[in-house]
């Protein structure tokens, strides 16, 4: 949607604390997947010549520990922070998969398929955002447990039994592809090369999306901000009002 000088109104959607946590979780994932991967498939000429430029297999592994540690860090410190949030400060946990999640995907493939003609109308996160957060924060947890118990193996076999350790190290190279493939095909996908973000969504930059792209992407969010129903029909008028410091958010 454009103002008269011809400018997307946009509106905010992401704090700066969430822009620096993405990115560092961003930075530690790529460190992770460089030194896992590069160990996974030793026998590659890539793998062998990125041990030998980082300073050899040691180096390898007190990096991936070293970036392991922080990425765990950062996970409980952002469990916390959520369980605290929802708890003291009543935020809503509209990250929580509901009945409604399932209900979004079956109308978004009735739209694709021409039944309906128009598509889920989602909330602050659509079912595909919801899907991949949990398979991605589940993920990281299992990675937790399983990296510990191969880092302190000795430690580990006092209180389990011995078969866990083997059994750690197939669930922690198979969860670490899962996770790896969830990001390459998926988030990567919708991040820049979707037609709807093509070349890059900026979210994550600037912490902000169109009005046009909220409307579209997160309509009931949109409404319940705003005190605004869409099906009014008085699209031009929130828009000018939100360009003008009019109407502001009805909620954090």
């Amino acid at each position: 949607m454009k103002d008269s000088a011809d400018k997307e109104v946009h509106v905010r959607r992401f704090s700066v604390y969430r822009i620096i946590e993405h990115w560092l979780v961003a930075a530690l994932f790529a460190v992770l997947v460089a030194t896992g991967l590069s160990q996974k498939f030793y026998d590659l000429e890539l793998s062998q010549w990125f041990v030998m430029t980082l300073g050899g297999i040691d180096a390898v592994r007190l990096s991936h520990r070293v970036a392991g540690t922080a990425f765990a860090c950062l996970m409980i410190q952002h469990v916390l922070v959520a369980f605290c949030g929802v708890m003291l400060r009543r935020w809503q946990p509209s990250i929580l998969i509901g009945k409604k999640d399932f209900t979004d995907a079956l109308d978004n493939l009735k739209y694709y398929f021409g039944v309906t003609n128009r598509p889920a109308r989602c909330d602050r996160y659509d079912y595909k955002q919801k899907f991949e957060y949990w398979g991605i924060l589940t993920g990281g947890l299992i990675m937790l447990v399983t990296g510990l118990i191969l880092w302190l193996p000795t430690l580990a076999a006092r209180y389990l039994p011995g078969s866990v350790i083997p059994a750690a190290k197939a669930l922690h190279t198979s969860v670490a592809m899962m996770i790896f493939l969830i990001t390459a095909l998926w988030h990567v996908y919708n991040s820049i090369f979707s037609p709807d973000v093509f070349p890059v969504d900026t979210a994550m930059f600037t912490g902000r999306i169109s009005v046009d792209r909220m409307i579209r992407e997160h309509p009931l969010e949109f409404e319940r901000l705003y005190g605004f129903s869409l099906e009014d029909g008085e699209l031009e008028v929130i828009r000018n009002d939100i360009k003008h410091g009019r109407r502001q958010e009805t909620e954090s």
